[in-house]
């Protein structure tokens, strides 16, 4: 898995490529949680380059959205491929997590 994080005011914009799984899963949640603690209070996850996802990974997911609730931010995610998007789905994750098409659209509604 590759993570390439921005800051972007008081968003952090997370592009993750490769798998999300339980060999990645504690990676994806030390840089997220790493680059939020520099002072960013929104996460927003482009997922275009995902090409899988376990529980783990949908675990590090939600943890994620739960650490940004809880300091009255937002999270969103982006350009989820339609795979991952049908495992959002079943997970129930997609009921709290909003997705759009594209990277700029989830930037504006932040």
């Amino acid at each position: 898995m590759r993570i390439q994080t921005e800051i972007i005011g008081d968003v952090l914009l997370a592009r993750i490529e490769g798998e999300l799984d339980l060999s990645t899963a504690a990676l994806f949640r030390e840089t997220i949680d790493r680059r939020l603690a520099e002072g960013a209070r929104h996460l927003v996850l482009n997922l275009a380059g995902l090409t899988f996802i376990d529980s783990s990974g949908l675990g590090a997911i939600l943890g994620r959205y739960r650490r940004v609730s809880e300091r009255g931010g937002k999270m969103v995610a982006a350009d989820v491929p339609a795979p991952i998007m049908r495992l959002l789905s079943l997970s129930g994750l997609q009921r709290v997590l909003l997705t759009f098409a594209a990277e700029a659209e989830a930037l504006q509604h932040i």
